[in-house]
């Protein structure tokens, strides 16, 4: 059994979490305590992901990062560095897919808590950067775990985004929901069996944990 489609997935979803992690967290933050024209217009388009089948996303992502693509052709020119049908086409995907759930946890989690608190801390002298490390984001803590878990399994399940940028390339861009795909392709059941049983459990895992939590954190804060 080859196991390159789990270790690309888990690296793959592992660091596309983490990159939609800190630009969500900070995006969230600025646009939730700003108003200005065009912002109900800026978060429907970093939502539309959301909305999208992931084929249309795909297909954009191509038409941007391939080789006649804007930028793609940019990097290749200036660099020599491909982005379709390669690792960083995988990588791509995966946070262009997962960023909206990041951005709409993380903004609703810096909307659930009074806003007087911040200024409280403002009005004692604490800089922008305490307030928000001391205060911020420990409030919206909850809210971000859960965001992080659920970009995490959304980009560890990408398929059809992928597919369209990145292609089925053994050892490279096979992961888990593309050696599935492709195994039932070529009529192998059991390979797709066993990758299927794999992607659920893990994806079952990780949602039966951020239940638990919730719960456990929730219990803490009840009086006994």
């Amino acid at each position: 059994m080859n196991y390159s489609p789990l270790i690309l997935s888990f690296k793959t979803a592992t660091i596309a979490t983490l990159i939609v992690f800190i630009t969500g967290v900070v995006l969230a933050r600025w646009i939730s305590r700003s108003s200005f024209s065009g912002k109900s217009i800026i978060e429907a388009i970093i939502l539309l992901p959301l909305v999208l089948p992931p084929t249309v996303v795909g297909f954009g992502l191509l038409y941007v990062f391939g080789k006649n693509g804007f930028i793609g052709r940019l990097l290749f020119d200036l660099f020599g560095f491909q982005v379709a049908f390669t690792w960083y086409g995988v990588l791509i995907a995966s946070v262009v897919v997962s960023f909206p759930l990041m951005y709409q946890s993380a903004a609703a989690a810096f909307q659930q808590y009074d806003l007087n608190i911040e200024n409280a801390a403002y009005t004692l002298g604490a800089s922008k950067w305490k307030v928000f490390w001391t205060i911020s984001f420990p409030l919206a803590w909850p809210g971000l775990l859960a965001g992080l878990v659920l970009s995490f399994a959304r980009a560890l399940g990408e398929f059809g985004a992928t597919l369209m940028l990145a292609g089925y390339i053994p050892n490279v861009t096979d992961t888990i929901p593309l050696a599935i795909y492709f195994a039932v392709e070529s009529g192998n059941m059991q390979v797709a069996k066993f990758w299927t049983i794999i992607i659920v459990c893990l994806g079952f895992s990780a949602i039966l944990w951020l239940n638990w939590w919730s719960k456990k954190n929730i219990m803490k804060h009840v009086p006994k």
